[in-house]
């Protein structure tokens, strides 16, 4: 099962931007989707973004318009840029592997939306 690693996380002010990583341990072309979720305390998992094999992408609907993923098959990466950050996007975000018949997360990269 592939492993996960984000990175990118930190703390930038409010209407910034921050580009966060996730690097598999193996190929990831064949998976069926690769996506970002987050958590804020008190608050359950929500997506942020999703990426299929085909291209196609879903993006949760607080941030729609502000963030883009992308995968990059050759390098095993995949890639979530986010702009005009808020504070209410402070959250641990996870990458997520999902291949139909199992899923995999990694361990998360904290965002912090503040001045």
């Amino acid at each position: 099962q592939v492993q996960l690693v984000e990175s990118g996380g930190g703390l930038v002010q409010p209407g910034g931007s921050l580009r966060l990583s996730c690097a598999a341990s193996e190929s990831i072309s064949s998976i069926y989707a690769m996506g970002w979720y987050r958590r804020s305390p008190g608050n359950e998992l929500e997506l942020v973004a999703s990426m299929s094999t085909g291209g196609s992408r879903n993006y949760g609907d607080s941030v729609k318009g502000r963030v883009t993923i992308s995968r990059d098959n050759a390098k095993n990466m995949v890639y979530l840029q986010m702009n005009n950050l808020k504070p209410e996007d402070t959250a641990v975000y996870y990458c997520n592997a999902d291949s139909l018949t199992w899923a995999a997360w990694g361990q998360g990269t904290q965002v912090t939306v503040s001045s």
